[in-house]
C-alpha cells in the first residue's frame, strides 16, 4: 500500500510538470549570429533590416522563432576574431557573417557552428570553400562573383570618359578577397583600352593621401572596389569625385544613392534577404556543407542623372536604355 501510494503522488507530480516542461520547449527559440565588421550609421543598418526581412519571407518571427545577437566591428578589423569567439561562446544555432573579414573571424572561432556568409568575394579563390557546389564544412551561403565584374565595370566607364586612359582603382588591399579584385580589373584593362593604377587605402588617414594623389596625377576616372573602410567613408569619397569632376564607377549602388555617378554589381541587399533562406534551413535542420554557395541571379546598374551633369557628362542613350534605374 506504501508503494501504491507514492506511486500515485509521483505519477501526480508528474502529471503537474508535465506543463510546464511542455511550455518550456515551447519557449525554446534559435539563436541567430550576426556579426558585421562595420557599425551602422545613424543607428540603423540596412543589410541587417534585409536579413530580418527575409527571416520574416521565411516564416520566422524575431523574438517568437529566433533571437539575434548582433555584434559590430566598428571599421576595425582587429576587433573580428574576438567579436566572432565572443558570439561563439553563447553557442548560437547558426553565425551570420556579413563579409570577408566576418567569415574569416567566424571560420577560425569554430569548426562545427554552421557560418552563412549573404556576400563573399571569391570564397574558393580565399580558400574558404572547396567549391561552390560543394563546399563542405560548416560554412555556406553567396557570393558576389565580384572578380568577374571587373571588365564590364571598366568598359561602362570608358563609355562615358570623353577621353578614356588612365583609371585610378581606390582599394583596400587589407580586405581579404580584394587581391582579386583589383588582379581582374588591372588584367582585364589592356583589352577595354584603359590604363589603371592601384590606390590603396587602409585607414582614413590613407584614405586622404589617396586624394592627393588622385589631384596630382589627374585620371580620367575612378573605379572604386567597395569594403567596410570605403562603404563608411562613401559620402567623402563621392564629394571628392564631384569636386575633382571625376568620373567613378562603384561597385554597389549605395554610393550611388550617396551621389556618386554609376554603380555595377549585385544587388547586396537582395542577397542578405536571400541569406535567411540558408539560415531557415540549417534552422531545419539542413548541414552547410550540402548547401550549394550561390551567385547573383541579376547584376544591375544604377545611373545617377544629377551627378553627371555636376561632371558635365552626358551619359550615353545605349547605357540609359540598359540602366536597371535611373535616378534624377
Amino acid at each position: 500500500m506504501h508503494r501504491r501510494r507514492q506511486l500515485l503522488i509521483a505519477l501526480g507530480a508528474s502529471a503537474l510538470l508535465a506543463p510546464f516542461h511542455s511550455r518550456a520547449q515551447q519557449q525554446k527559440i534559435a539563436v541567430v549570429g550576426y556579426l558585421s565588421p562595420v557599425v551602422p550609421q545613424n543607428n540603423s543598418d540596412f543589410r541587417l533590416e534585409a536579413f530580418r526581412q527575409g527571416m520574416r519571407e521565411q516564416g520566422y518571427v524575431e523574438g517568437k522563432d529566433y533571437r539575434l545577437e548582433v555584434r559590430w566591428g566598428e571599421g576595425k578589423l582587429e576587433r573580428m576574431n574576438a567579436l566572432a569567439a565572443e558570439l561563439v561562446r553563447m553557442k548560437p544555432d547558426v553565425i551570420v557573417a556579413f563579409s570577408s573579414p566576418s567569415v574569416l573571424a567566424a571560420r577560425q572561432a569554430t569548426q562545427t557552428i554552421p557560418i552563412v556568409m549573404p556576400v563573399s568575394s571569391d570564397p574558393v579563390g580565399d580558400g574558404l570553400v572547396g567549391s561552390l557546389a560543394h563546399p563542405g564544412g560548416n560554412l555556406t551561403g553567396l557570393s558576389l562573383m565580384a572578380p568577374e565584374l571587373g571588365a564590364k565595370r571598366l568598359q561602362l566607364l570608358k563609355q562615358v570618359l570623353s577621353k578614356p586612359g588612365a583609371v585610378a582603382v581606390l582599394w583596400n588591399p587589407a580586405y581579404k578577397g580584394m587581391g582579386a579584385r583589383f588582379a581582374e580589373a588591372k588584367n582585364a584593362a589592356p583589352a577595354v583600352g584603359m590604363n589603371v593604377y592601384s590606390l590603396e587605402v587602409r585607414d582614413p588617414r590613407e584614405m586622404e593621401a589617396a586624394f592627393d594623389l588622385v589631384t596630382r596625377d589627374r585620371p580620367d576616372g575612378l573605379l572604386l572596389l567597395a569594403d567596410p573602410l570605403t562603404m563608411s567613408m562613401r559620402a567623402r569619397i563621392v564629394e571628392f569625385a564631384r569636386e575633382k569632376r571625376l568620373p567613378a564607377i562603384y561597385e554597389t549602388r549605395e554610393f550611388v544613392d550617396a551621389g556618386g555617378l554609376m554603380s555595377y554589381g549585385p544587388n547586396v541587399n537582395a542577397m542578405t534577404r536571400r541569406s535567411a533562406y540558408y539560415v531557415a534551413r540549417i534552422l531545419k535542420g539542413a548541414k552547410p556543407a550540402d548547401m550549394p554557395i550561390e551567385q547573383p541571379a541579376k547584376i544591375e546598374m544604377v545611373l545617377n542623372l544629377g551627378a553627371a551633369r555636376a561632371l558635365g557628362i552626358t551619359i550615353p542613350q545605349p547605357i540609359l536604355l540598359t540602366a536597371d534605374q535611373v535616378i534624377d
